[in-house]
């Protein structure tokens, strides 16, 4: 089998893997892309708790209030998860070639941080369609009409009002968010599962695969969750009379955070940040692993 079949059995795996993964874990990214957006600009509010906020999707918009934006959230894993891991594992290839050793978590880092940050600019669109229609269920709950109908409608009214530059709005904060988490997850599991491997800790299998993941997970969390923020509230702004903007940039939306919000601010839905990254990183590394045994590739 020559490289490009190699490669188009790692996309296909990928993208498989990334939809479970995501069908899995999307009400918990619902919910803290609600509790990044609650309170926003305000000084009095009261801090929301993740079940409170859990009790309030579950009573307005019902169970499958859970999953609203969940078709541009699979469209976005679809085009981001194989950019970055079949570039990570191009990119490492290549670094490997010019280094006689293992090469050092630094480089490995730095080369997550690169795939990561390319796959999310050209994923961006279908992200922030993602975040828009996530919070339209919090409108919905206010009694508001809800903005978009789902993903092509939403593609359709964000071109209209804001053009095709508009799709890419947040991209900046994006692709930050992007570089921090692909540094600390792709980094830190490919680092700790040779660990745990070569230390002779377990084989290699899902018990290696699972605690290279969890470590990976609240990497990537404490990492990105200030990025990711910042990333959801630039998203959700949208252009029109009835919306105006908030934020010039990123770093006046941190920057306004922070003096309005507290620093603490950074992290709101961290929990559940880290308990959607957590399971996350277990159900696609263990399905991703598991499929590329099937196929006969290498493991990652």
């Amino acid at each position: 089998m020559n490289a490009g079949d190699h490669d188009v059995k790692k996309i296909l795996l990928t993208s498989l893997s990334a939809m479970v993964a995501e069908t899995t874990t999307f009400p918990i990214d619902l919910l803290k892309t609600r509790l990044q957006l609650h309170g926003e600009s305000l000084r009095s509010v009261n801090p929301a708790s993740t079940f409170k906020v859990a009790l309030l999707v579950a009573r307005n918009d019902g169970f499958w209030g859970l999953y609203r934006g969940l078709s541009p959230a699979i469209l976005r894993h679809m085009l981001y998860t194989p950019i970055r891991i079949v570039g990570y594992e191009h990119l490492r290839g290549i670094a490997v070639g010019f280094s006689d050793n293992s090469l050092p978590f630094y480089s490995k880092a730095a080369i997550g941080g690169i795939s990561g940050g390319i796959a999310q600019v050209i994923a961006s669109p279908a992200d922030l369609i993602k975040v828009r229609m996530q919070a339209d269920g919090r409108m919905v709950s206010q009694g508001l009409q809800p903005r978009y109908l789902g993903v092509f409608d939403a593609l359709t009214k964000i071109i209209h009002s804001e053009g095709y530059v508009g799709l890419w709005k947040g991209v900046s904060p994006n692709v930050q968010r992007a570089f921090l988490v692909n540094m600390g997850e792709l980094a830190c599991y490919d680092h700790a599962k040779r660990f745990i491997i070569e230390n002779q800790i377990c084989n290699d299998n899902i018990f290696a695969h699972t605690m290279s993941s969890t470590m990976s997970g609240l990497a990537a969390t404490v990492l990105s969750c200030p990025a990711d923020v910042v990333k959801t509230r630039m998203m959700n702004q949208a252009a029109g009379v009835e919306s105006k903007f908030k934020y010039r940039n990123s770093y006046d939306c941190l920057v306004k955070t922070v003096r309005i919000e507290g620093f603490r601010a950074l992290w709101k839905g961290f929990l559940p940040t880290w308990a959607r990254l957590g399971p996350w990183q277990f159900v696609f590394w263990v399905s991703y692993e598991k499929f590329r045994h099937i196929a006969g590739l290498t493991s990652f």
